[in-house]
């Protein structure tokens, strides 16, 4: 058996490019979904229930980017939120959901589509499997264009392309990298994040259907490399949790920290509070650190995004991606990579 060496996010540099940029204003880092659904911030929030309901949703709209809120809920609840983001976020703004693709999930669509959203995000773990491709061909056959399907999560080109013919419009591409995820430890599988855009990205398949890069992304540094390497959007949990606009309230712990709940929606406490039992844990709960608003966060993935296209000497994302060069690092290339002075002088 042939083992294939695959790379994540940390295992690679983008290489410095000539640059005729005199101004980071001049790079433009909008990116489309599809047709009358463009971005000028190529930034998703994860459909999670301690990251995004309507305040988050409302705050990506108001910075160029799309939220997704979360489906962890009754109907009745979800619609709520959703109409709560309608009022707030008017045209040209849109409104993002998530529903899964068992139960009632095509119920739980017309709803959604009925308080205004258009964007559907089907949101499972595996996404290359006979429960999605019912789902996306069931849900495609009823609204047509009327919405945008938003499919996933999936790993391999071989997948990306079988979703793409299911009729997903976008794909969620990275299995088991999230920082509160365990799929791989508990299961054995997965994909390397980066490896995963790159091979979705060179996958022969004739449909423009989008790539949004999940899962192992920490920095705006790896926003760039994602979208280098062939990302249309990326897609964040962990950057946004701990904020004021994630749902939750943050309290005081013990040593006198404020902080708040970040968990994977497949942890035990999750599992046990949406749908009263525990299947397969493959995430975890924690508190990390109260992060205040979000907007501040949200505007430096802005300027770290620009700045990352202009050091490929790139003014879009079409133009980073024809111009990116990749070089693989060492250990000691990726100590070196990070601020290191602490570790020299004991900080």
């Amino acid at each position: 058996m042939k083992i294939r060496k695959t790379l994540a996010y940390d295992d690679v540099l983008l290489v410095p490019k000539y640059s005729d940029i005199e101004s980071r204003t001049e790079v433009d880092i909008a990116s489309c979904l599809g047709k009358n659904l463009c971005f000028e911030l190529p930034v998703i929030s994860a459909p999670m229930d301690t990251v995004t309901e309507a305040e988050m949703s409302k705050a990506l709209g108001n910075a160029g980017g799309l939220g997704v809120i979360h489906r962890y809920n009754s109907i009745a609840d979800q619609v709520k939120i959703v109409e709560d983001a309608s009022l707030w976020l008017k045209a040209p703004h849109h409104v993002a959901a998530a529903c899964g693709v068992t139960g009632d999930y095509r119920t739980r669509a017309e709803a959604l589509y009925k308080a205004g959203a258009t964007i559907f995000c089907l949101d499972v773990a595996h996404g290359h499997h006979v429960l999605m491709e019912r789902a996306l061909k069931e849900l495609k056959n009823f609204f047509g264009t009327n919405v945008h399907l938003m499919a996933g999560n999936v790993a391999t080109a071989e997948s990306f392309k079988d979703l793409a013919s299911w009729g997903a419009d976008s794909i969620r591409v990275g299995i088991g990298g999230g920082s509160i995820c365990s799929t791989r430890t508990q299961t054995g599988h997965g994909v390397p994040g980066l490896q995963s855009v790159f091979d979705c990205f060179h996958a022969d398949f004739s449909r423009d259907v989008k790539i949004i890069a999940d899962g192992g992304i920490k920095t705006s540094g790896d926003m760039v490399k994602a979208l280098a390497a062939g990302a249309d959007f990326v897609m964040v949990g962990s950057m946004l949790a701990g904020t004021a606009q994630s749902p939750g309230r943050s309290h005081v712990n013990m040593k006198g920290e404020r902080v708040k709940n970040y968990r994977g929606m497949a942890s035990k406490e999750a599992q046990i509070e949406w749908r009263g039992s525990v299947g397969s844990e493959e995430g975890v709960s924690t508190f990390i650190p109260y992060k205040g608003c979000v907007v501040p966060i949200l505007a430096e993935m802005r300027k770290g995004i620009r700045s990352g296209l202009s050091y490929s000497g790139a003014r879009n994302i079409l133009e980073l991606q024809s111009k990116a060069e990749f070089i693989e690092q060492t250990p000691s290339g990726l100590v070196e990579s990070k601020t290191h002075i602490m570790d020299r002088f004991g900080g």
